[in-house]
């Protein structure tokens, strides 16, 4: 190794496109060389073994191999470290001192999303791995009157936990969602979008944003996008609805079916883009989907006016309501104080390179003080509910489900739905709290 290795890159990180059209792309030969060298790079670094297990997965290759070195690794346990990679990006955007511009140009979270692009369009995916990432048409079906009170009830039974592990591979203790028949679109079906308070001029924000509920917070937490409704019009934020949604593409991105994304793309950009043109911001309630239409889409279509278009409009709720704050048009007459709060900073929003909004919207609230964590929760989307995962996702909360036991906190929050429960199984005293629900409580609305 050289002396540039101690030097790193003391500029910001830069992006490339995600060249995923190209034939070299899905190259194997191509792959497996690039694998080895930035495999290469992290084992002589290591700055990454305590986020997520993909690196301690090859440090321990490496470290038991016969030369000791990623030469010794075999090629097909390469695999091993790319199942393990739910791509957070937080290696990324935290850790890594050797990221573009830096000239050895390592971008393990999209080398990874890479190998598993290639890995999908030769093997495709387990049927398991088919219906967990399948959010709209599983939602749609669990959401049937007819059927949804047998779904719910199947999820909450040990024999139906038991029959799913078997059959499907989720693990029995994985925190499951409820599905709502009653969702939040059919809930704020009416929603017309108030009465606007205007942004000054130079403002980042229009005052009226166009809701992408998601297929999460849309069947299984309605209550996400009735908090943020209720808290935005109280402010004089109008509201109203995607005409059209359906699921962001996160799910089908960290499977590595990139077509499918791109099938999803073309149903929510022209919609999204024509509520932008018509002078509406955006928001969409869970961080990963804010996520995908601010960086994700734009990295794979970079040359897609109307994905720059939505990307530029869209916001973190909490980065919303803290850019009204600036302007001097956010309500700090609050009804209740909030006390102490513990609250997890889910890794798809710390990468949204916004800084701490959430915290500093609840900290308006008088004699409430916030507790930041700012640990992975070891969810993703479904990462944590699969059997051979989900040991694993636990042992990555760990330091936030110790640190949250010791808190006395009044309140545990998280961003992201799915990361609050998965903490929230191991600690008895606490039960997962949406921080736009605890806002709404504070306003006393």
């Amino acid at each position: 190794m050289t002396d540039i290795r101690r030097e790193g890159s003391l500029e910001a990180p830069t992006r490339h496109p995600l060249d995923w059209r190209s034939d070299d792309f899905y190259d194997e030969q191509s792959l497996f060389d690039e694998l080895e060298r930035v495999f290469d790079i992290c084992h002589g670094c290591r700055r990454c073994f305590s986020l997520c297990h993909s690196f301690p997965t090859l440090f321990d290759l490496v470290d038991e191999s016969d030369t000791m070195e990623v030469d010794g690794v075999a090629k097909a346990d390469y695999w091993q470290v790319v199942d393990h990679c739910y791509l957070c990006d937080m290696c990324y955007m935290t850790k890594c001192p050797y990221v573009p511009p830096h000239e050895w140009n390592v971008d393990f979270p999209h080398l990874m999303l890479r190998a598993k692009a290639v890995r999908f369009r030769r093997e495709g995916a387990s049927k398991r791995d088919r219906i967990l990432s399948a959010t709209d048409r599983v939602g749609k079906l669990a959401g049937i009157p007819v059927v949804v009170n047998a779904v719910n009830a199947v999820n909450r039974s040990k024999t139906g936990r038991k029959l799913l592990e078997s059959m499907l591979g989720v693990h029995r203790d994985a925190p499951v969602p409820t599905y709502y028949s009653k969702t939040a679109r059919k809930r704020l079906s009416k929603q017309e979008g108030g009465a606007v308070v205007e942004a000054k001029p130079g403002s980042a924000t229009a005052g009226k944003v166009a809701l992408f509920t998601t297929c999460y917070c849309n069947r299984n937490h309605p209550s996400v996008n009735e908090d943020l409704v209720a808290v935005f019009e109280h402010n004089g934020i109008g509201v109203t609805l995607a005409s059209k949604e359906v699921c962001c593409g996160m799910p089908k991105l960290e499977l590595g079916d990139l077509e499918s994304v791109r099938k999803a793309k073309e149903q929510n950009i022209p919609a999204l883009a024509r509520l932008v043109d018509q002078g509406w911001d955006i928001v969409t309630p869970i961080p990963s989907c804010t996520l995908m239409f601010k960086q994700e889409l734009p990295l794979m279509f970079p040359d897609d006016p109307d994905v720059i278009k939505v990307r530029d409009a869209m916001f973190d709720p909490f980065e919303y309501l803290m850019q009204r704050h600036k302007d001097g048009l956010l309500k700090t007459e609050f009804a209740r104080p909030l006390g102490k709060v513990t609250y997890q900073v889910p890794c798809h929003l710390r990468v949204q390179n916004i800084g701490l909004k959430t915290r500093d919207a609840l900290q308006l609230v008088p004699d409430t003080t916030v507790e930041v964590i700012e640990r992975c929760s070891g969810h993703d989307g479904t990462y944590a509910v699969k059997k051979e995962f989900h040991d694993v996702s636990r042992k990555i909360a760990r330091p936030v489900v110790n640190k949250l036991k010791k808190s006395g906190a009044d309140h545990f929050t998280s961003d992201c739905p799915m990361a609050a429960e998965q903490i929230a199984q191991d600690v008895e005293d606490y039960e997962a709290s949406n921080p736009m629900g605890l806002l709404r409580k504070a306003y006393g609305i």
